[in-house]
């Protein structure tokens, strides 16, 4: 299933950038300061899960934020983001006193400091680390043996707020518009100690934006 969705982002991807290129006469701009903003979806879950039988299915969430491409040169550069990231999964597990079924939606503000790496002006290779610092988090549980002891746990654990993490990223460029693909793995857990009883895991997640930048001819 997430395969699936991962092919109609990618062939929607290019079937947008082969109309955009078709409608503009690309100029490189790879030398030049550009600030960008930019509005999408991810594609999220979790990994090295600990828990007693957790098993996570992905989630989908919107992403949103402003870039700044700063360059080094023509071929290297720096792309530090500020983003509005919606993370979480869908997953059922078990406690002490039973089991639950949980969706959980986590609000990030996503501060990436990308090296860029521009073989064409069409192309922009990125990777780098991240911090993300959550703003919020929403637990729904909708599974009628869930106990009011499960939601308390889960509202008392001790959650982390800032969480350094390792993103992977491509543009593709067309004049104004750029359409943007990410993938990112949190590097720490979603808790600040070991001794919590709830589900201790890592985000990961898939991301595509379209963006617009701004220059002066």
């Amino acid at each position: 299933m997430i395969m699936k969705k991962i092919a109609v982002f990618a062939l929607t991807l290019v079937l947008t950038s082969t109309t955009l290129i078709a409608q503009d006469n690309t100029t490189d701009f790879r030398t030049r300061f550009l600030v960008g903003i930019k509005a999408g979806a991810n594609l999220s879950n979790v990994y090295d899960a600990k828990g007693e039988n957790l098993v996570a299915n992905s989630k989908m969430g919107f992403a949103g934020g402003m870039f700044v491409a700063i360059p080094l040169g023509k071929y290297f550069g720096l792309q530090p983001e500020v983003m509005y990231s919606q993370k979480g999964f869908k997953a059922t597990g078990n406690m002490t006193d039973g089991s639950y079924n949980l969706t959980r939606t986590s609000n990030f503000i996503d501060l990436p400091v990308f090296f860029s790496f521009k073989p064409s002006e069409f192309i922009t290779l990125l990777a780098g680390p991240q911090l993300s610092y959550l703003m919020s988090q929403k637990n729904e549980f909708k599974n009628g043996s869930t106990t009011n002891a499960q939601e308390q746990a889960f509202d008392d654990q001790d959650v982390r707020k800032n969480t350094l993490c390792a993103v992977l990223g491509v543009d593709l460029t067309m004049k104004h518009f750029v359409i943007g693909v990410r993938a990112g793995w949190d590097v720490q857990s979603n808790v600040g100690s070991g001794s919590e009883t709830t589900p201790q895991y890592k985000n990961m997640w898939y991301q595509a934006t379209l963006g617009y930048r701004f220059y002066s001819k």
